[in-house]
C-alpha cells in the first residue's frame, strides 16, 4: 500500500469559480460599469465628446488615487484599516523633491534613486503599521491614525511649503505616452498594477489575505500564520503608497507637504465604490482601481457642469456613504428589521430578546463581589491603573516646564492658562470618550467642531442679541450631526470609521460654502467675554469646567447611561439580553460626541473671537489621545472621565511645554503621534 503524503501547508480552498464570479468580482464589475457610465456621461457633456487626449488626462489624474486606492484595498480585504495611506504619499511626494528634485544625475540614476526613496519610505511606513498591528496586537485605527499624524510632521519638516522640482524624463513614465496618440503610459501602468494584484492573487498570499479577512480564527487553526499574513498587507500597501506618491509627483512635477492629506476621503470611497467590504474578506482591490478612475471622472464631470469645488467634498462623502450602503445592504439590517415590524404590528416589536426587569443586571452583579469588599485597597487597582500614569505624567510635565522656563515660571498664571486650553480638550474628549467606550470612534469631530462655529459667526452678526438664537443653534446643528453619524451607524449596520469619515468630508465641503474658505464674521462679545474675561480672579470657562467636570464624571461613570455605555462597548448582545437599547444608547454617544464637537467649537472660537476654516483640524488626534491617555481601552467598554480629564490636562500641559522650546507645529505633530502610539503601548497588558 503507498504511504500516504502529509502536507505541513495551509490548507486554503480555492472557491468554486461561479462562486468567485458573482462573490469576489461582483463588486469589480459593478464599477468596471459604473466606469462605462461616466464616461458616456462625461463624453455627452464635452460638445466635440472625449478622445485620446481626454482619456490621458484623465487616468493621468487618476493614477495616484487608483494606485493608492489598491494599495488601501489590500488592507481592507485582510480585515484591516488604515489612515496614514494620504500622509505616507505626502511623505514620499516632499522627500522625492527634496532628495533628488534638483539633481543633474542621468535618467537611469535618477529614476532608481526615486525607486530607493519609494520602497524605503513607503515600505518603512507600511512595516511599521505592519508590525504594531500585527505583533505588538495594537488597535490598527490608533495606530494608523498617529502614523498619519508622524508622516504629516515628517514632510512638513522636509518642505513647509509647496515648491521644489521633480524631473520632466521620469515624470513622462507616468503622464506621457508609450505609442502617441496611441497608447498613453498611464494606461499602461494602470494595467501593470492591476497585473501586480492578479499575480498575488493568484498566489497562496492572496488567497491566505482573504482567509484572514473573512475570518482570522479559522484561518488560524487551519495553518494560516495570521500574524505575518496581516503584515505583508500592510507592507504592501505602504509600497502601493509609495507609488502612488511617486505617480503624483510625476503629475505635479513639485513637491507639497500636505498633497496627500484631501485623498484620504478618495481612497476610502474608491475602495468602497470598487466593491471591497469594510470589515474584510470580500471584493478585489481591482474594483477600487476602477473606482479611483470614475470618482476622478465624476470630478470632472462636476467642473465641467459649472459645480464649484466647494461641493466637491460633499459628493465624495455622500458617494462613500450610498455606495458602502449599496453594497452592505442586506435584510439583516437593524433599519430594515424595525421598518418590518412597524408594518407587521409584530408583539415581539419592542426587541428581539426578552426584557429583563432588572437593565443592567448582569453588571451590577459583576460588581456586587467587589462592594462587599470596599475596604480592601485592592479593588481600586483598576482604576488606579487607568487614571494614575496621566496624573503621574502631567505632574511631571508641569515640572518640566517650570524648569523650562526658569524665574519666569509662575504656577498661578500657568494653571490659570493650562485650565483654559483645557477646556476645549476635556469637552471633545467627553462626547470621543462616550463612543470609543461604546465601541466606536468619531473621525468627524474636526469639522463638527468647525462648522456650527461658522455658522454661528456667520449668521449671528457679531451681537449680543442674536447670541440667544445662534449659539443654540450652532449646538443643535453639532447634536444633529451625531444624530446623522449614529442614525447611519445604528440604523443602517454601517461602520462607524467609513461613516464619520464620509460626513467629514460633508462637513467641509459645507463649511468651505457657507465661509467661502475664509473666516467670516465674529463672535458675540458676550462669548469672548465668556472665555476671555474675567470672574471672581478667573476666566468664566474655568469655573464653567469645573462645572462641566463633575457633570461629565456623574453622566459617564455614575449614571444608568454611563454604565449602559460600558455594557454595550463589553458586549452588544450581553447588553441586548439584559435588556438594554442598545442601538438608542449608540445614538445618543454618538449625539453627544456631536455636542461636545460644537460646544468646543463654539468656545474656541470664542477664544479666538472668530472661526477659521480648519480651526478644528488638530483636535481630531488630541481627542483619541486624551481618551486613550487616560486609559480608556480604544477597543471599547472601559473608561472613566477622570482619567479623560487628566489626559487633557497632560496633552495640553505638553504642548504648553512644546511651545516653551519654539519647536515648530510639526515636530509637535510627530511628538504627539509617538505620545499617542507609547500611550497604547504601554497599557496593552491591562487591555
Amino acid at each position: 500500500m503507498a504511504a500516504l503524503a502529509v502536507s505541513t501547508e495551509p490548507e486554503i480552498h480555492k472557491p468554486r469559480r461561479h462562486i468567485a464570479v458573482f462573490g469576489e468580482q461582483k463588486g469589480a464589475t459593478i464599477a468596471l460599469l459604473l466606469l462605462v457610465l461616466c464616461l458616456l456621461v462625461l463624453h455627452v457633456l464635452k460638445p466635440r465628446g472625449i478622445g485620446y487626449f481626454d482619456i490621458s488626462t484623465v487616468v493621468a489624474n487618476a493614477l495616484p488615487l487608483a494606485i493608492g486606492a489598491l494599495g488601501l484595498g489590500i488592507v481592507i480585504i485582510a480585515g484591516g484599516i488604515d489612515l496614514s495611506a494620504g500622509a505616507i504619499i505626502s511623505l514620499v511626494n516632499v522627500s522625492l523633491v527634496s532628495l533628488i528634485g534638483e539633481s543633474n544625475m542621468g535618467f537611469t540614476a535618477y529614476s532608481l534613486s526615486a525607486l530607493a526613496i519609494v520602497l524605503a519610505i513607503g515600505g518603512g511606513c507600511g512595516a511599521i503599521n505592519g508590525l504594531l498591528v500585527s505583533y505588538l496586537r495594537l488597535q490598527p485605527v490608533v495606530v494608523t491614525l498617529a502614523i498619519m499624524f508622524i508622516a504629516q510632521g515628517v514632510a512638513l519638516l522636509i518642505m513647509p511649503s509647496p515648491g521644489g522640482f521633480f524631473s520632466d524624463a521620469t515624470s513622462m513614465l507616468f503622464v506621457g505616452d508609450v505609442a502617441v496618440g496611441v497608447l498613453p503610459a498611464s494606461v499602461v501602468v494602470v494595467a501593470v498594477v492591476i497585473g501586480i494584484w492578479v499575480y498575488l492573487r493568484r498566489r497562496r498570499l492572496g488567497l491566505m489575505l482573504q482567509a484572514i479577512g473573512s475570518d482570522a480564527e479559522s484561518a488560524r487553526s487551519n495553518g494560516v500564520d495570521v500574524d505575518r499574513v496581516r503584515f505583508t498587507s500592510y507592507l504592501l500597501a505602504g509600497l502601493f503608497y509609495g507609488f502612488a506618491g511617486l505617480a503624483i509627483t510625476a503629475n505635479t512635477a513639485s513637491g507639497d507637504p500636505l498633497i496627500g492629506a484631501p485623498m484620504l476621503l478618495k481612497l476610502f470611497a474608491s475602495v468602497v465604490l470598487g466593491g471591497v467590504a469594510i470589515g474584510g474578506g470580500r471584493g478585489t482591490p481591482v474594483g477600487a482601481v476602477f473606482g479611483a478612475i470614475s470618482l476622478g471622472i465624476i470630478t470632472t464631470i462636476m467642473l465641467i457642469s459649472g459645480i464649484q469645488t466647494y461641493y466637491v467634498p460633499v459628493v465624495e462623502g455622500i458617494i462613500l456613504i450610498v455606495a458602502v450602503f449599496a453594497f452592505s445592504a442586506n435584510r439583516a439590517m437593524p433599519a430594515y428589521v424595525a421598518l418590518k415590524r412597524f408594518g407587521t404590528r409584530a408583539k415581539f416589536a419592542k426587541g428581539d430578546v426578552p426584557t429583563i426587569s432588572t437593565p443592567l443586571a448582569l453588571t451590577e452583579g459583576a460588581t456586587a463581589p467587589a462592594r462587599a469588599e470596599k475596604a480592601d485597597w485592592r479593588i481600586h487597582l483598576p482604576f488606579i491603573r487607568m487614571v494614575g500614569p496621566a496624573i503621574v505624567l502631567c505632574i511631571v510635565t508641569i515640572a518640566a516646564s517650570a524648569a523650562i522656563y526658569g524665574s519666569g515660571f509662575s504656577l498661578p498664571t500657568y494653571l490659570m492658562s493650562i485650565l483654559v486650553f483645557t477646556s476645549f480638550l476635556a469637552i471633545l474628549g467627553l462626547g470621543q470618550g462616550a463612543v470609543v467606550i461604546s465601541g466606536g470612534l468619531d473621525l468627524s469631530v474636526a469639522w463638527t467642531m468647525t462648522m456650527p462655529a461658522v455658522v454661528l459667526t456667520t449668521y449671528s452678526g457679531a451681537l449680543d442679541a442674536n447670541a440667544a438664537w445662534a449659539i443654540p443653534l450652532a449646538l443643535a446643528i453639532g447634536a444633529g450631526i451625531g444624530l446623522f453619524n449614529g442614525a447611519l451607524i445604528v440604523g443602517f449596520g454601517l461602520s462607524p470609521i467609513i461613516v464619520t469619515l464620509a460626513v467629514a468630508g460633508i462637513l467641509e465641503g459645507l463649511t468651505l460654502i457657507i465661509s467661502g474658505g475664509a473666516p467670516t464674521g465674529y463672535v458675540p462679545p458676550v462669548l469672548s467675554a465668556f472665555v476671555n474675561g474675567r470672574m471672581l480672579g478667573l476666566p468664566p470657562i474655568v469655573w464653567f469646567l469645573f462645572l462641566f467636570a463633575v457633570t461629565a464624571f456623574l453622566l459617564l461613570n455614575r449614571s444608568v447611561f454611563g454604565h449602559r455605555l460600558i455594557a454595550v462597548g463589553n458586549s452588544v448582545w450581553v447588553a441586548r439580553l439584559s435588556g438594554i437599547r442598545a442601538g438608542s444608547v449608540l445614538i445618543g454617544a454618538y449625539v453627544l460626541s456631536g455636542l461636545c464637537a460644537a460646544l468646543a467649537g463654539i468656545l474656541l472660537a470664542g477664544f479666538n473671537n472668530q472661526a477659521t476654516y480648519d480651526m478644528g483640524r488638530p483636535y481630531l488626534l488630541a481627542s483619541i489621545a486624551v481618551v486613550v491617555l487616560g486609559g480608556t481601552d480604544i477597543r471599547g467598554g472601559r473608561g472613566h472621565y477622570l482619567g479623560i480629564f487628566a489626559g487633557a490636562l497632560l496633552l495640553t500641559a505638553l504642548s504648553s511645554m512644546l511651545s516653551a522650546t519654539t519647536l515648530p507645529e510639526a515636530v509637535r505633530n510627530v511628538i504627539y503621534g509617538v505620545v499617542l502610539i507609547a500611550a497604547v503601548l504601554s497599557m496593552r497588558d491591562n487591555n
